[in-house]
C-alpha cells in the first residue's frame, strides 16, 4: 500500500513539474527569450502543449472568460496540491 501511495505521489510531482515547465516556457516565449522557430524549442513546446491541453480544456470549459488571462494552469496546480494533501492525510490516518 505504501509503494502505491509513493508511486501516485511521484506521478503528481511529475505532473506539477510539467505544468511549471509549460508555464515558464510560455513566459519565455511571450517575452521573446525563446523562439518557436528553433526546432528543439518548437518540439518541446508542442509536446508539452499536446500533453496538457486536454486537461486545460476541461478546466477552461468551467471557468468564465477572463480575456487574455488563462487561469487553467493555476486551477490544475491547486487541484494537484489539494489531491496530494488529501492523499497524505488519508495515508497518515491509515497507519494510526
Amino acid at each position: 500500500m505504501i509503494s502505491l501511495f509513493q508511486i501516485l505521489m511521484l506521478i503528481l510531482d511529475i505532473a506539477k513539474f510539467i505544468i511549471f515547465a509549460h508555464i515558464i516556457m510560455s513566459w519565455l516565449i511571450n517575452f521573446e527569450v525563446l523562439n518557436l522557430r528553433q526546432p528543439l524549442v518548437g518540439q518541446i513546446w508542442d509536446g508539452l502543449s499536446r500533453l496538457l491541453e486536454p486537461i486545460y480544456s476541461q478546466v477552461r470549459r468551467i471557468l468564465p472568460s477572463m480575456g487574455g488571462l488563462d487561469l487553467a494552469p493555476l486551477i490544475v496546480l491547486v487541484a494537484i496540491y489539494a489531491l496530494q494533501i488529501v492523499l497524505r492525510n488519508n495515508m497518515a490516518s491509515f497507519y494510526f
